[in-house]
């Protein structure tokens, strides 16, 4: 039987640790899963843009994907949380950026995804969070 494993992103993940008590992502065998990651940076502050702060949580999943060894190749699985900007659904704004990112980072590989609008995210600056699971199997 494999052994959970634990991991805190360096910078942010390190903060959140600290302050929340939680970690970033574990990996269990070949399975790995990750809490929601937002658009911050290191010192907790996020971009103006909404295409830039979707980016930037990107990023934040790609770097902590790495931390447990795995990587965009391997997601199976995708979660994201929006603070809408249209009445009545997400918007188009976060729908295109969010399929551009796909896109750009997984190539033809795609991944199921649940996409919920919510009230509010646990930061007031927030206006996305993302969370993924990822399978390493070969060259998946």
């Amino acid at each position: 039987m494999s052994k959970i494993e634990f991991f805190v992103t360096p910078g942010y993940g390190d903060v959140n640790l600290k302050k929340f008590h939680y970690s970033q992502a574990f990996r269990d065998g070949n399975r790995v899963e990750t809490s929601g990651q937002g658009g911050w940076n290191n010192d907790w502050e996020f971009p103006e843009s909404l295409e830039k702060e979707i980016i930037q949580a990107f990023d934040n999943l790609e770097r902590t994907l790495a931390m447990a060894g795995a990587s965009w190749k391997h997601v199976v699985h995708v979660n994201s949380y929006h603070v809408p900007t249209a009445t009545n659904f997400i918007g188009d704004e976060h729908l295109s950026i969010m399929t551009d990112q796909f896109r750009k980072r997984m190539g033809d590989r795609a991944p199921i995804w649940t996409c919920i609008g919510v009230p509010a995210l646990g930061d007031p600056k927030m206006r996305v969070e993302i969370r993924v699971t990822a399978i390493i199997k070969g060259d998946a």
